[in-house]
């Protein structure tokens, strides 16, 4: 059966590929919004998915220069990670693949050439990952660093005890996200990457 037949109302259509979306976070895990995610092209979206425009707009959001870094749907992190995944805010509705984003940019007649493994930012995305699996809020460590969006625990207690486990943690999670990280990126996994954009 062809993925087209499952598109309806639970499974509406990928922005970049026209696939159906299929449930990846539930609701509340997050945002209070599901997160669904595309078999095809591997990006996933927080609430409606809207069109190819609304998302391109958001890739363009994310690039440096003219290139885009994208925290890469299709990493190991994010596989690894679910809903504990360091690149799910509160506020962002598209996480993207470098096929999705390369099918959505093609609407523009530029072509993603290839992507670049972001060494440090795709680290520190496995090892807050890693992180997120002990505490009760998420994103705490690179919040602390000024370099994610925290989503603290909403019990007092919880937010005491998250930040007496993340800095217990904290050392030997690095230790054994380094060779995680490495080792994703050496098969294309990678948790961050900069697209080579080029035009088609």
């Amino acid at each position: 059966m062809p993925l087209e037949a499952g598109i309806g109302p639970e499974n509406p259509p990928c922005p970049a590929c026209g696939e159906p979306l299929f449930g990846w976070v539930p609701a509340g895990e997050v945002a209070g919004e599901e997160i669904r995610r595309c078999e095809r092209c591997g990006m996933a979206v927080a609430g409606e998915p809207g069109d190819a425009e609304a998302a391109l707009r958001e890739l363009d959001r994310l690039a440096t220069g003219a290139a885009p870094r994208i925290p890469n749907r299709a990493s190991f992190a994010a596989s690894m990670g679910g809903a504990g995944w360091a690149a799910l805010e509160p506020g962002r509705r598209c996480y993207f693949t470098a096929d999705a984003a390369g099918r959505l940019l093609g609407v523009r007649g530029q072509v993603v050439r290839g992507g670049r493994w972001a060494l440090g930012a795709g680290v520190a995305a496995m090892w807050q990952t890693l992180l997120n699996g002990f505490t009760f809020g998420r994103n705490l460590a690179l919040a602390a660093l000024g370099r994610a969006e925290p989503a603290p625990a909403t019990q007092t207690w919880q937010r005491r005890l998250d930040g007496l486990i993340t800095v217990v943690v904290a050392f030997p999670a690095l230790l054994v996200a380094l060779p995680m990280e490495l080792g994703a990126a050496t098969v294309g996994r990678g948790a961050v990457l900069t697209l080579r954009v080029e035009s088609g």
